[in-house]
């Protein structure tokens, strides 16, 4: 295993220079930075994270605070991690990722150890419990999610409000009448999950606009409740030419159930849903959708938390940012 020294020693320089250039603490020349990083990429060189946490007061790790539910589908959940770690190792940070249900007491206990530089919150509710310690934590947050209060952290989520309405923009232009709404599963709503109602609320508006007929329904999570649960609803609205699906679980499991009744998508009815280009890919989804852009989400939140952990005073402001929704067209209404 290669050692400072080694670096040192095959840069032409002394070991405080190379450790000078590890931890910033003094300005080295571009020409003599260049040898130390051609020679650590040559001999494979990782610094002990002890030492430079000791040199630099850093830690270079993000904590990922990620909360999984039993009535959300966690397939969705993981597209956002991949981006954030890949964004993290990019910008020269690990990923510490915790999982605990208690999420106040796990973020007080790796901010308040020093064990992170950042933390990232996923999966953010309305009045969600880990944020006023991330509030009061010495370093700085950053959230894929949007609460209710704000204030202090850069946050960053789909526009679900305009998502809906594009959506139901799309359908009413081709003269739909009477739309089925599948939101998520119950408990998301009662535990202050926001963006599902600000899709929902904001599809019934639009279509009462329009004057058209709408009928939501929660969905469910698990088979075979999924299975059943669609075929109950589509057993109890017939006249309905056309289905908005903002559920992963019950959209992955739709094909299966308009093929079994011999539904034929658009012919016989027209369907659209919110997922990603990734998660329709996975569970080979035929279906027109707005896009929910994890990967534009995960990147965004970590690019804006490293600006804030290394360069504080440039960082400004703290921002609230919404991803404009994009719809992806892929035949499946008429």
């Amino acid at each position: 295993m290669a050692t400072i020294g080694d670096v040192a020693k095959a840069a032409g320089v002394s070991r405080s220079t190379v450790s000078y250039a590890l931890s910033g603490k003094r300005t080295i020349s571009s020409e003599t930075r260049e040898r130390i990083e051609s020679a650590i990429d040559l001999l494979g060189f990782t610094p002990n994270a002890g030492a430079r946490a000791l040199a630099t007061s850093q830690t270079m790790v993000i904590g990922l605070l990620v909360q999984f539910f039993r009535d959300e589908f966690s397939p969705a959940m993981l597209q956002y991690v991949l981006p954030i770690s890949d964004a993290a190792r990019e910008a020269g940070y690990d990923i510490l990722m915790v999982t605990e249900d208690d999420g106040p007491k796990a973020l007080r206990r790796i901010t308040d150890s020093d064990m992170v530089d950042g933390v990232v919150l996923l999966n953010v509710a309305h009045e969600d419990e880990r944020v006023p310690p991330l509030r009061a934590a010495r370093q700085p947050g950053a959230l894929v999610g949007l609460p209710k209060d704000t204030e202090g952290l850069d946050v960053f989520d789909l526009d679900f409000g305009e998502a809906a309405r594009m959506l139901v923009d799309h359908l009413h232009g081709l003269g739909h009448r009477e739309i089925i709404l599948i939101s998520p599963h119950e408990h998301v709503i009662t535990r202050g999950g926001a963006y599902a109602w600000r899709f929902r609320d904001a599809a019934l508006e639009r279509a009462a606009r329009y004057g058209l007929r709408i009928y939501p329904y929660d969905g469910e999570t698990q088979q075979p409740a999924i299975s059943e649960s669609l075929d109950s609803i589509l057993d109890q609205r017939p006249t309905a030419t056309a289905m908005i699906v903002h559920n992963d679980a019950m959209i992955a499991g739709l094909p299966p159930v308009l093929n079994a009744r011999g539904v034929r998508v658009p012919d016989d009815l027209s369907v659209v849903g919110i997922f990603s280009e990734d998660f329709g890919r996975l569970f080979s989804l035929p279906y027109t959708a707005i896009e929910t852009s994890p990967d534009k989400l995960g990147r965004a939140a970590v690019q804006a938390l490293v600006q804030r952990m290394q360069d504080p005073d440039s960082a400004g402001a703290p921002v609230v940012r919404f991803i404009a929704p994009e719809l992806t067209d892929r035949g499946s209404t008429r």
